[in-house]
């Protein structure tokens, strides 16, 4: 079974080739403890530049710059680190600091339209993520090939969709399933994609937990804990992008 984050789908790949080359009996492995706590390590890291950079970075003559060149670096790590599968700490530090950067301006940015917005919206992200936690610790929700296909096609669907309306936007200043102002009314489109996003991104948790755990059985090296910590940091930056924006979408 695949992992519905496009970051931790080949890490089986990875695993089997691994074992092949260096031997089921390899010592230094990866534990579910060393993915926690990696991850936790990152989401400081991105929390503290995001609060620097929310303090630090002038909201009226930098935020485009920032927001555009944090972006495009961010998309550009995320491309790199999973296609050649990097786990070198710095590279996924990098990354989070980066995102950190980008959280921290465009978080004002909602913050000075809707007050109080960003404390909900991390309050709600994290609330989604312990929740699938739980449920998947207590085995309520079950990792099954049925729900991994339709997660998957989910969060392929709404990717797709999501550049083009950002496309489409760009060229014809339309806003269709997203609305990329903090000002425009909305329609029942974007609260309905917005919320199926929510919910797909929540549900790509329980195959993520699932393949960590397998990845951890089948003995990785310790090194995969920091590509799999980067690939968690990839969908909660995901998730809370989407519950800010249905909370901005409310909030009007």
């Amino acid at each position: 079974m695949r992992s519905a984050n496009p970051v931790l789908d080949r890490l089986d790949d990875v695993g089997r080739t691994e074992r092949q080359v260096l031997g089921a009996g390899t010592a230094d492995t990866m534990t579910v403890a060393d993915v926690v706590s990696r991850t936790v390590g990152l989401l400081l890291v991105t929390g503290v530049t995001a609060a620097v950079s929310w303090v630090v970075v002038p909201q009226a003559a930098w935020i485009s710059a920032a927001l555009a060149g944090s972006a495009l670096a961010s998309l550009a790590l995320v491309l790199v680190i999973s296609l050649r599968q990097i786990t070198s700490p710095p590279v996924v530090v990098g990354y989070a600091v980066l995102q950190g950067l980008l959280l921290g301006v465009a978080s004002r940015a909602f913050e000075l339209v809707y007050p109080g917005i960003v404390a909900q919206a991390v309050v709600g992200t994290f609330g989604v993520f312990l929740g699938m936690a739980v449920l998947y610790r207590a085995r309520l929700v079950r990792a099954t090939p049925r729900l991994a296909r339709l997660v998957i096609g989910t969060l392929v669907g709404i990717v797709a969709i999501g550049l083009v309306n950002l496309f489409a936007y760009l060229f014809t200043g339309r806003q269709g399933v997203v609305v990329y102002s903090l000002s425009d009314r909305v329609g029942w489109l974007p609260y309905l994609f917005s919320v199926v996003a929510i919910i797909a991104g929540a549900l790509s948790f329980i195959l993520d937990f699932d393949l960590v755990e397998r990845s951890a059985a089948n003995r990785l090296p310790r090194r995969y804990a920091w590509y799999c910590a980067f690939g968690l940091l990839v969908g909660l930056i995901f998730l809370y992008w989407q519950i800010l924006r249905l909370l901005s979408y409310v909030r009007r």
